[in-house]
């Protein structure tokens, strides 16, 4: 039987990181499932999922802690692969100046409208012909089957004008 493993990590920046936890997934006959990986601020962060079979995935996660101090690990176990709500993706891009708070801001309006966020990046970046810091923001959004996208679209717009940002949201 299966089971699959939520893995995080973080650990200072070097050469053969994600190589080495390559090589440990594979050696006990896991399976890379999905990631999410990034350098930041010299540390390497990242989180990843890898299924397994049941009667190596003590030995993976104890192959996996040897890795320590090189990188920080969090270990999370489920019996199942995930399921899938029928739900319906969004993509949601923002630039604005940067200020505190955006990101509170907008991630209220969405939680208050039962939206998920799966995926969120972020940067702050100079604008083009100025020394004004633009903040950037990429989400995907799972929102429910039932949801109103205009209504959401308006909360989102009415927010924008408050928050001085440019918000759109493309359907997928």
């Amino acid at each position: 039987m299966k089971t699959y493993l939520v893995l995080t990590l973080i650990g200072n920046d070097q050469p053969g990181l994600v190589e080495s936890l390559a090589q440990i997934v594979a050696q006990h006959q896991g399976n890379w499932l999905e990631s999410n990986m990034s350098r930041l601020a010299g540390k390497f962060a990242g989180i990843l999922r890898v299924s397994v079979e049941e009667d190596q995935a003590e030995a993976l996660v104890a192959a996996l802690d040897a890795l320590s101090p090189r990188l920080k690990l969090i270990v999370e176990r489920s019996a199942q692969a995930e399921a899938e709500k029928p739900q319906r993706m969004l993509r949601l891009s923002l630039v604005g100046n940067d200020r505190p708070g955006i990101i509170r801001d907008i991630s209220g309006a969405l939680a208050r409208q039962h939206v998920n966020v799966d995926d969120l990046d972020t940067e702050c970046v100079p604008a083009p012909m100025s020394s004004d810091i633009l903040f950037r923001a990429e989400a995907v959004l799972h929102i429910p089957a039932d949801l109103d996208i205009e209504a959401l679209r308006s909360e989102l717009e009415r927010l924008a004008d408050d928050l001085i940002v440019d918000i759109n949201l493309i359907a997928d």
